[in-house]
């Protein structure tokens, strides 16, 4: 039996020394003996209205955008469907009908 501590990342019971780190042969983490045990914090995305999105939900604007670069305007009320959460500014990514590819700001989007 190993006395080396689990993976922290998958859990993996499998983990060796590879000089002054620990790794995972499953998830292939490397992580220091020397490392407290973080907790990795997962992002919850919100709408405006505090309710979570998930990958794949269809929503709503709630207010008129600009598209830059040009001069259309997309309309409040216009459903947005299969959105994709992404990190950055602009935190969603989805294909809007007759304007094509856009990232969005959660904060103009309501769960539909």
């Amino acid at each position: 039996m190993s006395s080396l501590p689990p993976c922290p990342k998958c859990h993996s019971e499998y983990s060796y020394e590879d000089g002054a780190l620990l790794v995972c042969p499953e998830c292939a983490h490397e992580w220091s003996r020397d490392a407290a045990p973080a907790q990795e914090e997962q992002r919850v995305w919100k709408d405006a209205h505090g309710n979570p999105l998930q990958d794949g939900d269809s929503v709503t604007l709630i207010k008129d955008l600009k598209v830059k670069g040009s001069s259309s305007v997309i309309k409040v009320g216009t459903k947005v469907k299969n959105i994709r959460l992404i990190e950055g500014d602009h935190d969603i990514d989805c294909r809007i009908e007759g304007f094509g590819p856009m990232q969005l700001k959660s904060e103009f989007i309501k769960k539909a």
